[in-house]
């Protein structure tokens, strides 16, 4: 229990500060915990990255399973989900991304979660009829990533799409897959 409230304030710290404001003391001070707490349950900086990179796979393990015929809308309710509510994990992502590139040892773990979501996402255009299935999940990954980064960090943040321009566009990538949306 301490761990997960310890990985998810230091979600948050990177969210907030980037990587050069995760410390022991801004994680303690933005979980509420006594000083020193963190540094019982991750004594180095880099153990206290994979603490906190590990609960963001743990908290993106999730059952992907959208209604027949409501693809398209599952696809847009993700991007939406993660640009609205999921905002502070995706911006601690990209940061995470970034540092993965710089150090191996958190590669890994980064890895680990793109992965679940990859497979999973193959096995739904699977599916539905995709005919090169883990192809296609690269493709919708990637748009995905874009879409989601470009809502935050790029210039889209100017103007966020909303849900029903996401399910259009969600749409016309799956039916560029040849997909049923």
């Amino acid at each position: 229990m301490r761990k997960a409230i310890i990985g998810d304030a230091a979600i948050e710290v990177i969210a907030a500060e980037g990587m050069r404001g995760l410390t022991h003391r801004a994680v303690d001070r933005f979980a509420g915990l006594p000083s020193g707490s963190t540094s019982y349950y991750a004594r180095t900086r880099a153990a206290l990255l994979e603490l906190a990179i590990s609960r963001m796979v743990e908290l993106d393990e999730v059952t992907i399973e959208p209604r027949p015929g409501k693809l398209a809308e599952y696809v847009a309710e993700f991007a939406y989900a993660a640009i609205t509510r999921g905002r502070t994990r995706m911006l601690a992502r990209y940061e995470f991304a970034l540092e993965a590139t710089r150090r191996p040892e958190l590669r890994e773990a980064y890895d680990r979660g793109g992965l679940v979501i990859r497979r999973r996402c193959a096995e739904v255009l699977a599916d539905r009829g995709s005919t090169e299935p883990e192809r296609h999940a690269r493709v919708l990954v990637a748009w995905l990533d874009g879409t989601i980064f470009d809502a935050l960090a790029g210039t889209g943040s100017l103007r966020p799409p909303g849900l029903a321009e996401l399910t259009r566009d969600a749409g016309e990538v799956l039916a560029g897959l040849g997909v049923a949306g």
